[in-house]
């Protein structure tokens, strides 16, 4: 039976960082994955993926994505890897909305560089926006785009270096854990291993009630469907290149959120912001409709004129929602060697290294120098 040291179950952003982490730390670890991720089945999927410090939900995270920002920038240099295209961030709305007032209340707080622009000065700065009236946007330095495929690729590729074991295409049928450590059984094979990291995504409550036992635990948590586009500008368009446009959010006058990202290459991407229709993992509707297309078109064309003139490509992917929308990063309720990582609700791809970081500290030293109260799963316990 193989015994690692430590089993990370799910290979998407957060269980690749952390397999990567455990191993540069020296710790004999396995990586299970239900299928060959990047698979565009979860929530790792897209292309790209936006990283910001001005953060509009909570303060408390600008901390956590400043240190993420550095261990992407160290993977960067250590690999030779491109991972992060720095293009600056455009949080957009109308004055007293929740994306302008929170992000101004985290820049303000932890001293981040920016500046609050009105329609105008947008206009003046990025030519191809073209706010409503009385919009406004809090500009920050130091937001961007990742590359998510390379950052994926150079995860697992270090991963391995360090002696890592990836497990592909292997699923977990059941799991039980005691004092001694954690049983899983997989498809290829029964696993004994002291300690069980659980990062599957959309699967946690499904992982979590293929437990051996009498009342296995269920969280708070909901799947949600997304739509992701990307669109080719019309002729003689300019400015959407990620060394002319930035990252935006645009919160519009009844409360819809739109994101785009500039071209990096596969043009213009767009979608909405915690829109989408309640799903399983196991029967959504993985087909991007015309009418969802067209929606985000006109939504962006308002916004950009003439940066949507044709689509160009459309996917599905997942948000795994908590109530208050905070991460899962906390101890299983039941087992203090089975930990559940869950950075999640549509904005928590970027924070994966950092997160990587506090859950060794976690398993390996039993404690982390971030404060993950907020994070705690008891919350999620009905």
């Amino acid at each position: 039976m193989n015994t690692p040291d430590i089993v990370v179950a799910g290979l998407g952003a957060h269980g690749a960082s952390l397999v990567h982490e455990l191993a540069l730390r020296g710790a004999s670890v396995l990586g299970l994955d239900m299928l060959t991720p990047p698979h565009g089945q979860g929530s790792t999927t897209g292309r790209t993926r936006i990283t910001r410090e001005a953060y509009y939900e909570d303060p408390l995270y600008v901390p956590l994505v400043q240190r993420a920002g550095e261990l992407w920038t160290e993977l960067e240099e250590l690999t030779g890897a491109v991972l992060v295209r720095r293009t600056g961030g455009l949080m957009a709305g109308m004055p007293q909305s929740e994306l302008v007032l929170g992000s101004l209340a985290s820049a303000r707080q932890h001293g981040l560089p920016h500046e609050l622009l009105d329609g105008d000065g947008i206009r003046r700065r990025f030519p191809v926006m073209q706010p409503r009236e009385h919009v406004v946007g809090v500009y920050e330095l130091n937001a961007g785009v990742l590359l998510l495929d390379a950052c994926m690729r150079t995860l697992y590729g270090q991963a391995q270096a360090y002696g890592a074991e990836l497990r592909m295409d292997t699923r977990i049928t059941g799991w039980s854990a005691d004092r001694d450590g954690v049983r899983l059984t997989t498809s290829s094979g029964d696993v004994r291993t002291p300690q069980v990291v659980f990062a599957p995504g959309p699967w946690m409550n499904t992982l979590l009630a293929m437990e051996q036992g009498p009342a296995p635990v269920q969280l708070e948590l909901v799947i949600e469907r997304q739509t992701t586009h990307w669109f080719a500008p019309a002729p003689g368009v300019k400015g959407l290149s990620a060394d002319e446009c930035p990252i935006t959010m645009l919160e519009m006058a009844d409360g819809l959120m739109m994101y785009t990202l500039p071209d990096v290459g596969h043009g213009v991407k767009a979608g909405l912001h915690h829109h989408g229709a309640i799903v399983t993992p196991e029967t959504v509707d993985r087909t991007v409709s015309t009418l969802e297309e067209q929606l985000l078109r006109a939504l962006l064309e308002d916004w950009m004129p003439g940066s949507a003139h044709h689509a160009v490509d459309a996917s599905v992917c997942l948000y795994t929602n908590t109530p208050d929308h905070h991460f899962l990063v906390d101890r299983h309720p039941s087992h203090e060697n089975v930990l559940l990582l869950s950075a999640c609700s549509g904005h928590g791809f970027k924070f994966a290294p950092a997160l990587a970081e506090v859950a060794a500290d976690l398993m390996l030293e039993g404690t982390c120098a971030f404060d993950v109260t907020a994070f705690a799963v008891d919350r999620l316990v009905g």
